[in-house]
Formats: structure tokens, sequence, C-alpha cells
């Protein structure tokens, strides 16, 4: 009865999707494809019959092994290393853990094993024409023709091209050389400088609560009056809310926007090295910590190693630990209300942080609501709590004010600490039982908490959309196990519902400006959402378009087809701007091309690998033309009459953006062991 009841909610879902408007209006936002694929599992007797059956499993395994290897004597040194310790016991991994975990050989860094969208069939063309066009070889024999070999040719050349003038871009950034120690501390005029931050206070602030908004100003006002005098932490602190607000900043033309991205390059930089220098007490305090979250956050939205956060955010939770955070103020030494709330939410703010890192980074949160008790934040606005305010009362939580977002943020932090946990962990396996759990619990404060986060409550469009990404794009790494089962078992078919329900919210934010300039731009958080909400999508659209041609409906039923289609045209739309603002990574927009090139060509019946092929081509030339564009208006020298010979195979393609590209994505074994 059970499974009846998903079929009629899957069904209904359907129509619903079918009847609305085949042109669909996205913001700006970047996209990239990500993990699907089908974990084996054991028949589950109960809710923990599974592990259990799993664990004697693994114990007769063990004790088979340990009668082979019997010959070995306690004077033996495997034996020796095994029990006394000199060097722990490994057991022999799986064909499978041996292949996920192969990356961490090959690679500075570490994916693990999130990347399941190999196990998708229907994405095999692309990937072995990718395979074709990076120059490691395919055994699809219908990329062999004399026709689709010329065009995978010429598409490698692009792609040559388009790394030379994305290497070339980044030879000016600071790590690339020693820049000017006053560099990083050149400033926009007041004016420009006052409406950016602004922005910042007006759009981030109430989501990611780091700053007393009054007492902010007050360093503001009396940086401006006296800027060498400020301690370095207050002037890092101001660069890095006048940077992060620049994101939202209408700069009038892209030569503009790309001066300050530079820019703000610079002051991230220049934050970073403040930090990591040797510990002193103006890093190890409330201000210090301030600067290390706003460096973290600035590095996502610019697009400054934001696959490498997870690794900052361990030193960041280390750090507010150090200085008692994860201790609520009441257990600490009397101090004022107004510290005593900036301590909790700049707490809530770090594990925020954490907690997003782990989902992007798929490894380990390294916190536990076992290791802090510090009280959420009370329902307060700034202007409520001055330093000599002593008994505040706080404002119900019906009413909206400067800390709602994050209390409702905080309402929903327990379930997706639990979901990265179940997700990450070393022997994570999720249950559908345990997936329905915590689906449910982030259902129930979406609906809860959400409805306080409203239009006509207070907040902005932003808020509503920053608080709706932040907490949604959980749901779809949670149900992808199963939401790519359900196209062969129908039990599953909730999980491809609940997933593609987020993914399309995601990818169809509130109409606003500000959150359409941040998804144009945003790399790190901002990013993988996205990634993980267009591979929902774009496996949906070629599994739909292969099931009706095999059923004959094809020509028939085209109201969901073309409606997945149209939302995949707009994100190819969407990757193109963030190439126009910024973007290096070209392999977005190209595998967006071919995705939608293979449903096309399915439905007119045309080659296929041609059409994939060709599809690559276009966007690699159209790529190239917008990085040139780009190099036209900078100072960069043009990389056209570098030698390409010293750039074929898999390096040459090595770190084509600032975050992971594609390849990560995809079964191991196509790329050879360099992937």
């Amino acid at each position: 009865m059970r499974s009846f009841n998903v079929m009629i909610v899957w069904e209904g879902h359907l129509q619903a999707r079918s009847n609305q408007p085949m042109v669909v209006q996205l913001p700006s936002i970047s996209t990239t494809l990500v993990q699907t694929g089908i974990r084996q599992r054991l028949p589950e007797t109960g809710q923990n019959g599974g592990s259990h059956i799993r664990d004697l499993m693994q114990r007769v395994q063990k004790l088979e092994e340990s009668s082979i290897s019997g010959s070995q004597t306690e004077g033996s040194p495997k034996f020796r290393a095994r029990y006394e310790g000199s060097q722990p016991s490994v057991s022999r991994p799986s064909p499978a853990d041996t292949q996920e975990w192969q990356t961490v050989l090959n690679k500075s860094r570490d994916w693990g094993r999130s990347r399941w969208t190999g196990a998708a069939k229907e994405f095999s063309v692309v990937i072995a024409c990718y395979s074709a066009i990076i120059e490691k070889g395919t055994n699809d024999r219908s990329l062999q023709s004399s026709e689709v070999l010329e065009v995978i040719s010429e598409a490698g050349n692009f792609l040559r091209k388009c790394k030379n003038r994305a290497k070339a871009m980044k030879i000016g950034r600071p790590t690339r050389g020693l820049p000017s120690p006053d560099l990083g501390f050149l400033v926009p005029s007041r004016e420009m400088s006052d409406v950016m931050a602004t922005l910042y206070v007006e759009s981030f602030e109430p989501t990611l609560r780091l700053l007393h908004i009054p007492t902010f100003w007050a360093e503001y006002q009396k940086f401006w009056g006296n800027p060498d005098g400020a301690p370095q932490s207050t002037r890092l602190k101001i660069l890095l809310v006048v940077g992060i607000g620049s994101c939202l900043y209408d700069h009038g033309d892209r030569a503009a926007a790309l001066c300050n991205i530079e820019l703000v390059h610079q002051w991230i930089y220049s934050a970073q090295t403040w930090l990591s220098g040797p510990l002193e007490k103006d890093r190890l305090d409330i201000s210090g910590l301030q600067v290390y979250c706003l460096a973290i956050l600035a590095r996502q939205v610019f697009s400054i190693g934001g696959d490498m956060i997870w690794i900052s955010t361990g030193s960041l939770v280390h750090t507010a630990m150090q200085i008692g955070l994860h201790r609520d103020p009441k257990h600490l030494p009397e101090m004022p209300v107004m510290e005593a709330e900036l301590r909790r939410r700049l707490w809530y703010t770090v594990l925020e942080l954490v907690i997003q890192s782990s989902l992007d980074s798929w490894m380990p949160p390294r916190i536990s609501f076992d290791e802090f008790d510090t009280e959420p934040p009370s329902n307060f606005n700034d202007d409520q709590l001055h330093e000599s305010t002593i008994d505040p009362q706080p404002h119900p939580k019906n009413i909206f004010t400067a800390t709602s977002v994050q209390i409702a943020l905080i309402e929903s932090m327990p379930t997706r600490l639990r979901i990265v946990q179940a997700l990450n962990g070393l022997k994570s396996d999720v249950s559908y039982e345990l997936a329905l759990e915590l689906t449910s619990d982030l259902l129930d404060c979406l609906q809860i908490r959400g409805s306080l986060v409203k239009g006509g409550g207070g907040s902005s469009a932003f808020h509503r959309n920053f608080f709706d990404y932040l907490v949604r794009r959980f749901m779809i790494p949670l149900h992808y196990s199963f939401s790519n089962q359900a196209r062969t078992n129908p039990l599953y078919h909730y999980s491809l519902k609940v997933s593609l329900d987020a993914a399309l919210a995601i990818v169809s934010p509130e109409v606003d400006d500000r959150f359409s300039r941040l998804m144009a731009t945003g790399g790190g958080l901002f990013r993988e959402g996205i990634r993980c909400a267009t591979s929902a999508i774009s496996l949906e659209l070629l599994a739909h378009v292969e099931t009706q041609r095999l059923n004959g409906t094809l020509h028939r039923t085209v109201q969901y087809r073309e409606f997945l289609k149209q939302t995949v045209f707009d994100l190819i739309g969407m990757s193109e701007e963030r190439i126009r603002q910024g973007e290096t990574n070209v392999k977005n927009h190209m595998f967006l091309r071919m995705i939608l090139a293979q449903a096309v060509a399915v439905e007119m019946e045309a080659p296929v690998e041609l059409q994939v092929a060709l599809a690559a081509r276009e966007s690699l030339e159209l790529c190239n033309d917008l990085l040139k564009t780009r190099e036209d208006t900078s100072s960069i020298p043009s990389p056209d009459d570098l030698a390409l010979s010293g750039m074929d195979g898999i390096q040459a393609f090595d770190g084509l953006g600032t975050d992971v590209g594609w390849e990560s994505f995809f079964p191991i074994a196509r790329f050879g062991p360099y992937m």
C-alpha cells in the first residue's frame, strides 16, 4: 500500500510539472554536473537488520582471511604490527572502495566516495566524447568515424586554447608572485565603499551573523577618519565587508566588474596572509575570528580556493573553540549581554560554514552537538544591544528581526549535521528509512521556520533565497543513490520527486538582482549546490527522453520534456554569464551543451555521437571567444603565441577552473590513473 501511495504522488508531480510554461526565466547561476549512482545494498530485515548481517559477513570474511594467513607467527613482523600497534592493520578494500578513493593518490584534493554520476549510463556518450577530446582515448566504436574524429580534434584544439588563456589570466594572481605591500589596501572611493558595505550588511549579515551592526558602523566611521591608524584586524574586516558587498553592486560594465574582482582578490590574500602569520593576540580574539569568517565567505563568493574551504573551516572551528565560543556565556565569567549574544551568533555562523563545507567536500564535519553547549542567539535587533545593556527583552520568535534568518537556519542545523555525518562517515551507509526521516525533518523546518522568512514579514527576496538555498540543497545528495535506482525500482520514486523538486527550486529562486549577481560569480557553496541541482535535472532529461523513445511516446507528450530542456538551456546561458564575469572553467558550459545536444539528437533521430561532439566544439569555440574578449579588456598578454606542444595530455587540462571540474564525477577508470 505504501508503494502505491508513492506512485500516486509521483504521477501527480509529473502532471503538475507538465502543465508549467515551457519557458522558464532563471537568474544568473553557474552549473556543473555531480554525482549520481547505485550503491550495492543487502536486503534489510528491520531497522538495523541490514547492518547486523553485514557485520556478521565481514567477521566471517576476516576469520577466513586469518585462517589463510595462519602461518604468520607471533614473531612475524605482520603480527607485531597488528597487535603491538607499530602500524595499524589495514584490511584489503573492495574493488568499489579502491575506485572510490583512487583520487586521493592522484590529486592533491580528495573528493572521497561522493562521485556517483559515472554509474548513470545516460552519461556514457558524453563521458566517452570528453575522454576523446582530452586525448585519453575511448573504446566507443561510434566515435571512430572520420567525421566525428575530425570534430573531436577541433574541439581539443579549442580546449587547449581555453586552457592557455585561463592560465595566462591566473599569472597575475597574488599567489603567483609577490604583490606590493600597499596594493592589498587600496580602497574604492568613500561613496562607493559606503554602498558596498551597506549591501553586505543588508544581504549577507542577517543570515551569517558576524557583526554587531552599530559597533561595525562606528569602527567604519573611525577607519575613514584615520585609515593608517586603524588596527590591522579592523582594516581587514572593513575591506572584506566592502569586498563581499561589491559582488552585489552593479558596476555598470564588465571591465569595471573585473577590475573590482582583481582588487578584492588582493584583499582576500592579504587577510589570508595575516591570518596565517605567527600566532599573536590580535588574531586569537573575536575580531580575528570575524576576519577569518569573512575571509572564508569572500573566498567562496570570489572563487578563490572554494574547493578547499573544508580545510580552512577545520582551523576556524578550532580557533573558535580556543576562545571558548563552544561554551555558552552563562558558563563563562560574567560579560555584557551584547558580548554574550555576539559570541552565540558567531559560534553558530562558524557551525554553518563547517556544515556547508562538509557537504561540498564530502568530508566529515569534525564537530558534533556533544562538543558544545552554546545556546542559539536570542531574537534581538542589534539596536537593542549596547555595552551598557543589562536585561533586554528579546522579541517573540514570530516577530522578524535582524537575527530571525539565522535562528531559522539553526532550527534545521541538527538535521543537516546528521545528513553530512551519515553521508560522509567512513562507514556510512544511509538506509532509505533514515533518508526519509531526515527529509521529513528538513521539510518541517522549511515549512515551520521558513514561514517566518517570507515576503511581507520584513525579510528581503535575497534573505529568502539564501535561506532556502542553504537548507534545500542538502536533500539532493541525500537522495542521489535512491533517486537513481528509482528508474528501475518504483519504490524509490519519492526520492526522485524530492531530488527534482529541490533541484528545480534551487535553479529557479525568487527573482532578485542581488542574488542573481551572487550566483553568477560565486564559487564554493554557491557553486556546489547548483552543480548538484544541474546533475539531477540533466539526468532526468536524458532518462526521460530515452524512456519516451523506447515506449513510443517521444512525439506525443512533449510538455515535461520541453520544460526540462528549457531549464538546461537557461542554465547554459547562465554558464556563459559566469565566464563573462570572471570564471575560467569552460567545462561547465561544454557539458551542458553536450547534454542538451544528446537529448535533441534522440528526439530528431540523428546520430547522437556526432551531435554531442559538434556541441562540444561549438561550446569550446564560444568560450574561447569569451575568454579572448576578457583578455582584450585587461593588461594580460595574449597566449595565442604560446607553444601548444607542452600542453598535450591530461596535465594540460588539470585545474581549468578555480574549483574541481566535471571529470571528477566520472568513473576513474575512464581516464586512467592521472585523472
